[in-house]
C-alpha cells in the first residue's frame, strides 16, 4: 500500500508537469473559459420553473428547448474541428467566449419563447465552438497527461455548472431569469481576452499545407490543374483518414459508450431541479442548490478521474463510473428529504469523470493531422444523438411517468458499462499520442 507521502511526491508531480513551462495560465485560460461556457448551458436547465412560468410551456416543449440547445451544440462540432485544423486553437476559443456574451444579451431581451429558443440555439452554436479545439489544444500541449489535464479543465467545467445556476436561481428573485442571464455577458468577454492572450498559437495550419504537398500541389506552381487534381486528392486521402480514424474499434466503442452515457446525462440534468420542485416539493432555491451539489461532486471526481485512468486504465475506470452510477439514478425516485436527495445528487456527480477520461482516450487516437476534423465528427455524433435524452425524459414527464424515465436512465447507464468492460487500453507506446492510428493511414 502507497504511503501519504508518496501520494504527496505523486501529487506535486502532476502539478508540476501541467504548471511547467509556462503551461500553467494556458491551461488556467482554457479551464476558466470552460467554466463559464458549460456553466452558462446549465443555468437553461436550472431557470426551467422560472421559464415554463413566464412562458407557459409543457414539459416537453421545455425538454425541446433543451435538446435544441445541444443539437446546435452537436452541429458545431464538426466544422469547429476543421477549423482547428486551419484557424488554430486560440482564435476558435476566444471567439466562442465572445459570441457566447453576444447570445446572453439575446437572452436578456428575449420578450416571447420563440426569442428565447433563438438565443437558444445561438448559444448552442457559440459554445459548440470551444469543445474541439479545447481537446486538441489539451492534447497537443500536454502529451503524457492529457488525464489530468483534461480532468482539470472538465473538474472547471463543473465547478461553473455548480456555482452559475445557483447563482442564478437566487439571482431571478432580484432581476428576472434574463437579468440574471444578462449579467453573464461581461464575464464571457474577459473570458475571451484571457484566452487569446494565454493559449498558443498552433501549427496545424501547416498539416494542411503539407497534405497539399504529399498530394502533389506544390510541385509545380504554374500548373493549376496540377493544383486543383492535387488539392482534390489531397482532399480524398484527408476524407479517408479521418473515416478510418473514427471507425477503429476502440474509437467507436468509446464513443457509444459516451453516447449512452451523454444521453443519460442529459435527461437527467434538464428536468433534475424540475423533478425535484414538482415530486419532491423543494423550493426552486433548494433545488438550485441540490443541482449544484451534483456539479461540485462531478468536479471532485472529474479532477482525480483522469489521473487515476492515467494509471489502471481508461477502460477499467469507465466501467467503474458506470456501473455505480446505476444506483443512484435507481434510488431518486425513492428518496426523500433534502439530506437524502443531497446524498443522491453527490453520487450522480460521479458521471460527470467520464467526460474527461472518454475525451482523453479518444483524442489521444486520432492522427495529430486530422485530430482537429476527426474529433469534431465524433463529438458531432454523441451530442447530436445525446441531445434527445431531455427531450424523452420530457415527453415522459408529461404523462407522469418520472420514476420510469429514471429507470430508464439507469438500464442505459449499465449498458454503457458492459460497453465500456470491452473497452482496449490504448496502447500508444513510444511515438506519443495519435501514434497508434497514424499506424493504420
Amino acid at each position: 500500500m502507497s504511503s501519504p507521502d508518496s501520494y504527496s511526491a505523486r501529487l506535486r508531480t502532476v502539478v508540476g508537469g501541467l504548471r511547467g513551462g509556462g503551461r500553467g495560465w494556458t491551461l488556467l485560460a482554457i479551464a476558466g473559459g470552460w467554466f463559464f461556457v458549460l456553466g452558462l448551458r446549465f443555468v437553461v436547465p436550472a431557470l426551467l420553473p422560472a421559464i415554463r412560468e413566464d412562458f407557459v410551456v409543457s414539459d416537453t416543449a421545455a425538454g425541446a428547448a433543451i435538446t435544441l440547445l445541444w443539437v446546435t451544440y452537436a452541429a458545431m462540432q464538426f466544422p469547429a474541428g476543421a477549423l482547428v485544423d486551419r484557424a488554430g486553437e486560440r482564435t476558435l476559443l476566444a471567439t466562442s467566449a465572445v459570441a457566447g456574451a453576444v447570445t446572453m444579451g439575446v437572452y436578456a431581451l428575449s420578450p416571447t419563447f420563440a426569442v428565447f429558443l433563438v438565443a437558444t440555439g445561438a448559444y448552442g452554436l457559440a459554445s459548440g465552438l470551444y469543445g474541439p479545439p479545447r481537446g486538441t489544444a489539451l492534447t497537443r500541449i500536454y502529451t503524457e497527461q492529457d488525464g489530468a489535464a483534461f480532468g482539470t479543465v472538465l473538474a472547471a467545467g463543473s465547478v461553473g455548472a455548480a456555482l452559475l445556476p445557483a447563482a442564478a436561481t437566487y439571482a431571478t428573485g432580484a432581476v428576472g431569469w434574463r437579468g440574471a442571464l444578462g449579467l453573464t455577458a461581461p464575464a464571457f468577454l474577459l473570458a475571451g481576452v484571457a484566452l487569446y492572450r494565454s493559449v498558443p498559437e498552433q501549427s496545424a495550419a501547416s498539416a494542411v499545407e503539407s497534405g497539399g504537398t504529399e498530394g502533389g500541389a506544390a510541385g509545380d506552381d504554374s500548373d493549376a490543374d496540377t493544383r486543383t487534381d492535387g488539392g482534390a486528392a489531397s482532399l480524398r486521402a484527408r476524407t479517408a483518414a479521418v473515416r478510418r480514424a473514427v471507425s477503429s474499434r476502440k474509437v467507436a466503442l468509446a464513443v457509444l459508450g459516451a453516447t449512452l452515457m451523454l444521453f443519460v446525462f442529459q435527461g437527467l440534468t434538464a428536468f433534475f431541479t424540475t423533478y425535484l420542485v414538482t415530486a419532491k416539493g423543494l423550493t426552486e432555491a433548494t433545488a438550485g442548490v441540490l443541482f449544484g451539489v451534483l456539479f461540485l461532486s462531478g468536479a471532485v471526481f472529474q479532477s482525480v478521474g483522469g489521473v487515476l485512468a492515467d494509471r489502471y486504465g481508461h477502460g477499467r475506470v469507465l466501467a467503474v463510473v458506470a456501473f455505480v452510477g446505476v444506483l443512484p439514478l435507481v434510488a431518486l425516485p425513492y428518496t426523500g428529504g433534502t439530506l437524502g436527495l443531497g446524498l443522491v445528487a453527490a453520487f450522480l456527480g460521479m458521471r460527470l469523470s467520464v467526460g474527461p477520461i472518454s475525451n482523453a482516450y479518444i483524442v489521444s487516437l486520432l492522427p495529430p493531422g486530422v485530430r482537429g476534423t476527426a474529433w469534431g465528427a465524433v463529438r458531432t455524433a454523441f451530442f447530436m444523438v445525446g441531445a434527445f435524452g431531455s427531450t424523452a425524459v420530457g415527453a415522459m414527464a408529461d404523462y407522469d411517468l418520472f420514476t420510469e424515465a429514471f429507470l430508464l436512465l439507469a438500464a442505459l447507464t449499465a449498458l454503457a458499462g458492459v460497453i465500456y468492460l470491452f473497452l482496449p487500453a490504448r496502447n500508444l507506446g513510444s511515438e506519443g499520442p495519435g501514434a497508434e492510428a497514424d499506424a493504420s493511414d
